[in-house]
């Protein structure tokens, strides 16, 4: 068998790169549409957890007033923030 001059090896060296940056593209590419599913996914289900507990459709009216409500929540103490990273080893009275 007949060695390959350095030519043929450099061509197989950047074949081999262009392959790899090509891989890795198409690695980056399905771990973002993973996490654009996944954050889909979480969106959704917290629309129907504010559904559920408003028994009704949200509107775009809501939109706003849920947005409101939450940025007074949080200048006035963050409780929004202290509710959502509230850990179950802590009791419930250290929230107030």
């Amino acid at each position: 068998m007949a060695q390959k001059s350095y030519d043929e090896r450099l061509a197989d060296i950047r074949k081999k790169r262009e392959q790899l940056i090509a891989q890795e593209r198409a690695m980056k590419k399905r771990h973002s549409a993973e996490e654009r599913k996944k954050r889909t996914r979480r969106l959704i289900e917290l629309g129907g957890i504010i559904e559920s507990v408003l028994g009704r459709e949200t509107t775009d009216d809501d939109k706003k007033r849920l947005l409101n409500f939450l940025k007074k929540q949080e200048m006035n103490g963050k409780f929004f923030t202290k509710a959502m990273n509230f850990n179950d080893s802590q009791e419930e009275t250290s929230l107030f």
